[in-house]
């Protein structure tokens, strides 16, 4: 028990003796503080880096990792308004796109919509796109691709382009080799 302390003795322990108003060294000792604290600061912001680039590396290992992005060319004749994604009969992800969103992909922004672990072996992809298509019709089309699974990363692009010559939309999967 002799070694509480009360919080004022604390923080007299802490902060060290507080100094008149107008005291050149108080001053200083306050600049001091600050930049040791923007230096612990940008240190956690480093570990904080650090340890979600190794989370992901431990959640999702190189060996089993598969990656969906999906990207937009065009877009004279489709809006995208969501896309679902299922591998192996199991959906694993949906969005729902934001008109800034939608914009964004258009400018040529590119979106990973899925980071996940998959076994080696055959697997099959299937993404369901709905938005409003040519002259402003509700439009819902899918696309599919049976791929092999090997060990290391495999990455898949989901590709939504205009087809000039049908004035229609083009939806495709690609594997990135």
């Amino acid at each position: 028990m002799k070694h509480l302390m009360t919080l004022p003795a604390m923080l007299l322990v802490l902060c060290g003796p507080l100094a008149a108003a107008g005291d050149e060294p108080a001053a200083t000792d306050t600049r001091a503080l600050d930049e040791e604290i923007q230096s612990i600061k940008t240190d956690a912001i480093a570990l904080n880096r650090d340890l979600s680039i190794l989370e992901e590396e431990l959640l999702f290992p190189a060996n089993t990792q598969v990656a969906v992005f999906l990207s937009m060319d065009v877009g004279d004749f489709f809006a995208l308004d969501s896309v679902e994604l299922r591998l192996d009969d199991k959906q694993v992800t949906k969005h729902l796109y934001t008109p800034r969103e939608a914009e964004a992909l258009l400018k040529g922004g590119v979106q990973r919509l899925y980071l996940g672990n998959l076994k080696v072996g055959n697997h099959e992809i299937v993404a369901l796109f709905t938005g409003k298509g040519p002259n402003g019709q509700d439009y819902s089309r899918g696309a599919s691709l049976k791929f092999e699974k090997s060990i290391g990363a495999k990455y898949l692009e989901l590709k939504i382009s205009d087809r000039q010559a049908r004035r229609q939309p083009e939806f495709e999967i690609r594997d990135w080799e």
